[in-house]
């Protein structure tokens, strides 16, 4: 049997091990946060591949990834229906009442979520959820709210490792990664 190599301190994992629903930033957190156009102004969006298996990864262990973006595209969209990712809330600044939604429809509560964001627009969600994690690049005052800072910057596979963090805390990451070995 193959062992994980990750490694998280007990207390994230004892914060994060009720967690139910994720929520995730999109520019910042899912992409490097710049704003890239084409000569016709379409907005054009780069993902991780690592940050999309994660949320893959959350739902196959029970956690329903949520994405709550002050945007709105058509890649995203394109990208989030390839993910299977089926809560998302696009084009909202005031993300607290997305979120407090989201929850509602899932008959879950603030004890059960985390959340991962980049800017001020983030820090509702952060602030009431029961774990909140931020990129390495994140502004200052978001990563003063964060319990957990990733190692990688948005866009660059930060996501995933609040996926992994999270599977961890749940028990799962060591079973799903074994069937990836096998």
């Amino acid at each position: 049997m193959t062992l994980p190599v990750l490694q998280f301190p007990p207390e994230l994992l004892l914060r994060a091990q009720d967690v139910r629903v994720a929520f995730f930033d999109v520019d910042g957190v899912l992409t490097d946060g710049g704003l890239y156009f084409s000569e016709s102004g379409e907005t054009i969006k780069r993902f991780n591949t690592l940050d999309g298996h994660g949320l893959k990864l959350l739902q196959k262990a029970g956690i329903v990834p949520a994405v709550i973006t002050g945007r709105d595209s058509a890649p995203l969209r394109v990208r989030l229906r390839a993910l299977g990712v089926e809560h998302a809330v696009f084009g909202t600044e005031d993300k607290r009442p997305a979120a407090e939604q989201i929850l509602a429809s899932l008959g879950l509560g603030w004890r059960q979520a985390a959340a991962m964001g980049d800017d001020w627009p983030d820090l509702p969600v952060m602030r009431r959820s029961a774990f909140a994690c931020a990129p390495a690049n994140a502004q200052a005052e978001v990563r003063a709210h964060a319990h957990h800072i990733t190692q990688m910057r948005g866009g660059d596979g930060a996501a995933r490792e609040f996926c992994d963090l999270l599977l961890t805390a749940s028990g799962r990451y060591a079973a799903l990664l074994a069937a990836y070995c096998e």
